[in-house]
């Protein structure tokens, strides 16, 4: 693709009025593609401010990045002005340091975790790898401590815990998380399955009643309600004082301090426990979620809320 003049101006100002520049697919809040996402965890894990360009909302930023670094794929880092790399290169430098490094911030030491697998969670393993000889089990956890297993090759960079002869392959931050793991095999109405028990995992977000909502609020306290529910349920019921969790309010959410009081709230406090939980992981520290959600408001609180 031939670059425009005017197209390469544009990139050159992006790239440089900032010293760290992801283009991705998305946004930090809201990446659209699990690459995106990655990198994103990357750099927030690193610390130091950075800009983001969404190049779904351009698209020609979009063909005219992978022309101007001439790299085929989103996203794409670039530090000083200076191309970077894409995901796999991202976590490459990231694993080596190199990456804090060229941030300007101390690498974090990586660190082998100790695990502990079953003789029956090995022989589960060993028997899905002899299957497929040319794949490595990987183990990536989320800073919501969500574990997913996967098959696929070794790309050099990852940290490789080993335990009652099987190896399992960690990126810097799945890598520390696991230290302490133990896998094991359970029965479950599916069929067999991986039992993982993670000392790291912290204690799920805690609950708050309606009773508890209601005092916070007659006092006068700074209570940041959010419904995660759909707008079409907000018309059918709504506790007043709450805002839907949508774009705008992710982004206001994001200028609070993180000690704010924050209240998540759904229909019966399911669905609210996983938004309490993903703003947890973003460092905020007075989370809760509303048990019982707005139809144990109704029951307990405000009977002229309709039920549904």
């Amino acid at each position: 693709m031939s670059l425009p003049e005017p197209l390469r101006n544009r990139i050159e100002s992006v790239i440089n009025a900032s010293p760290v520049v992801l283009f991705m697919k998305g946004t930090p809040q809201q990446p659209q593609c699990g690459f995106s996402a990655t990198v994103i965890g990357i750099l927030n894990n690193i610390g130091p401010e950075y800009s983001t360009v969404d190049v779904l909302e351009d698209p020609e930023i979009r063909e005219g990045i992978k022309a101007y670094s001439e790299w085929p794929t989103v996203p794409q880092l670039y530090i000083d002005g200076e191309f970077v790399g894409g995901c796999d290169l991202v976590q490459q430098m990231y694993t080596a340091g190199q990456l804090h490094s060229a941030m300007g911030v101390e690498p974090v030491e990586a660190k082998v975790p100790e695990l502990n697998i079953t003789d029956a969670a090995a022989a589960a393993i060993r028997d899905v790898s002899s299957q497929n000889p040319n794949l490595a089990v990987h183990l990536k956890i989320d800073a919501a401590f969500n574990h997913e297993f996967s098959l696929a090759p070794a790309k050099g960079h990852e940290i490789v815990g080993a335990a009652n002869g099987i190896d399992i392959l960690f990126d810097l931050d799945s890598a520390a998380r696991a230290d302490g793991l133990s896998l094991d095999m359970t029965e479950t109405p599916q069929g067999s399955g991986f039992s993982i028990s993670n000392p790291n995992a912290p204690a799920p977000v805690p609950q708050m009643s309606v009773q508890e909502l209601k005092a916070h609020m007659d006092a006068g306290e700074s209570v940041h309600l959010f419904d995660v529910r759909e707008q079409a349920e907000r018309d059918i019921a709504c506790i007043e004082g709450s805002q839907m969790l949508d774009e705008e309010a992710v982004k206001a959410i994001d200028t609070l301090a993180r000690d704010a009081l924050l209240v998540f709230q759904c229909h019966s406090g399911m669905r609210s426990q996983s938004a309490a939980e993903y703003f947890r992981t973003q460092g905020f520290t007075n989370v809760f979620n509303l048990a019982g959600g707005i139809d144990a408001w109704s029951q307990h609180i405000d009977p002229e809320v309709p039920r549904y």
